[in-house]
């Protein structure tokens, strides 16, 4: 098939691979210069610049110019097209609103591009993006609008983990598609051929409406694991003696009716899904007349985590942040990503800041050019000036008063040699991933530990 993916970001780009994986003649568009040249390269540093996901630039070189190709210009693109993917960033609108300003503008594109056809055979235009319930409605009114002739619209949204993006791809739990007509459901039947029949695969065929929902549901139940976790969980072991946090959930979880997934504790969940989808749930049962009690605890659980643990290390550990300096480790918002969107980070850097700390020195695998991006320019706040950049833990470390773990990236976990090595006590380590098990030798040696879902411990 001839298959069109619009937007080339963390999900349009590891579609357009997977799919050209598969054998379909893939096109991916973006009015972005810079990122289709980078992805034109074949390259893989130009194009994890932008999209850095494990695979994925294996399966774009593996696959260019032969069966996927990049273009910054619809037209000439357009002609014989099956199926076309929008891909578009929805963000927040300060009142919890999906902004769908790119989707709409790129639709409107699309749909005079599609106008011009010399053939008119059936093209279904399909929403990958979280979208809200009713989008494929405006985007079919779009498409009219601009004269499009026999086409369908359908949903079929994305359920990727970043950092498993690809093999998300290549083997999803499911695959989800709403569309109206047997003949829309066809052509997408033959885009993921290889999954209809699938043993494992649930393969799920519903209307628009309802496959634009499953994706907010399923965020927002994912989002709910978290939030009972860090908000009752943690708050369990943090208050009484001798509770251990992961006997805990094993011993929760051993119950067959309750998921594993989400029974860890954290500094937050971070990331482009889980707090935009779960206020743009919001907003939509408001606008419906709904109670939303449920869904704002559990939006406000998990961003009263991004920064709690700092305000535990004034009360509870006798802390004080004035002109300190303070290692901060991880800046993606999960391990394997360069992506700092709703990252806990975030959070933690501004509330250091305020506390009036002297200097944030900061380390991330990956993220550091994210983050210098993000942080560049001084006039968002001058205190972002305070901010460093260093290539290892260890060189984060020196010379600071109190570390702050992050994100939980693997080479974290053997931390607590780094910090006996390079500093020396009084000093904090704060653990928002509890990624430290063999704390006790750093307590022994006078280091105060913090973790989340666990009490302060220091020589008494």
């Amino acid at each position: 098939m001839k298959i069109i993916i619009v937007g080339t970001g963390y999900v349009g780009l590891p579609h357009a691979a997977v799919c050209a994986e598969s054998g379909h003649e893939v096109h991916a568009y973006d009015i972005d210069d810079n990122r289709i040249n980078a992805y034109k390269s074949g390259d893989r540093a130009q194009i994890e610049a932008h999209v850095n996901e494990p695979g994925l630039a294996n399966a774009i070189q593996d696959t260019l110019d032969r069966y996927l190709f990049f273009s910054t210009e619809i037209e000439p693109i357009i002609e014989g097209v099956d199926v076309i993917f929008m891909c578009l960033n929805t963000p927040p609108n300060r009142d919890g609103s999906s902004n769908l300003s790119y989707l709409i503008n790129a639709s409107r594109d699309v749909g005079r591009a599609l106008a011009k056809r010399q053939e008119k055979k059936r093209v279904v235009v399909v929403n990958k993006s979280t979208v809200p319930i009713g989008t494929a409605r405006l985007v079919e009114r779009i498409l009219k609008e601009e004269g499009v002739e026999n086409f369908g619209v359908a949903s079929n949204p994305e359920f990727l983990a970043q950092g498993n993006a690809v093999e998300g791809s290549r083997r999803p739990d499911r695959v989800v598609v709403g569309a109206d007509t047997p003949e829309d459901l066809e052509l997408l039947r033959r885009v993921y051929n290889q999954f209809t029949n699938h043993v494992r695969i649930k393969y799920i065929e519903t209307t628009p409406e309802t496959s634009e929902s499953i994706k907010y549901m399923a965020n927002s139940l994912l989002l709910t694991y978290i939030s009972y976790w860090n908000g009752v969980g943690a708050r369990l072991a943090e208050s009484y003696d001798n509770i251990r946090m992961e006997d805990l959930k094993r011993g929760v979880t051993a119950d067959s009716r309750i998921s594993t997934w989400g029974s860890y504790v954290s500094n937050g969940a971070g990331g482009s899904c889980f707090g935009k989808d779960i206020q743009s749930l919001m907003y939509q049962l408001n606008q419906a007349g709904q109670s939303t009690d449920l869904l704002n605890a559990v939006y406000n659980i998990n961003e009263y985590q991004k920064s709690y643990l700092i305000d535990r290390a004034i009360y509870e550990g006798g802390f004080n942040f004035n002109q300190k300096k303070v290692a901060i480790l991880g800046l993606a918002f999960k391990k394997r990503t360069n992506d700092m969107r709703d990252s806990a980070a975030l959070n933690a850097v501004e509330a250091l800041l305020g506390k009036g700390v002297s200097e944030i020195r900061a380390y991330d695998p990956l993220a550091v050019d994210t983050a210098k991006n993000h942080w560049f320019n001084p006039s968002k706040n001058h205190l972002f000036e305070r901010i460093t950049y260093h290539d290892s833990p260890r060189e984060a470390i020196e010379g600071t008063d109190a570390v702050y773990i992050s994100t939980d990236w693997e080479e974290f976990r053997g931390l607590s040699r780094t910090i006996e090595t390079t500093v020396d006590p009084p000093y904090l380590v704060i653990d928002g991933r509890r990624m430290i098990p063999d704390y006790q030798s750093l307590v022994d040696r006078g280091f105060t530990y913090l973790p989340v879902g666990g009490p302060v411990k220091k020589l008494a």
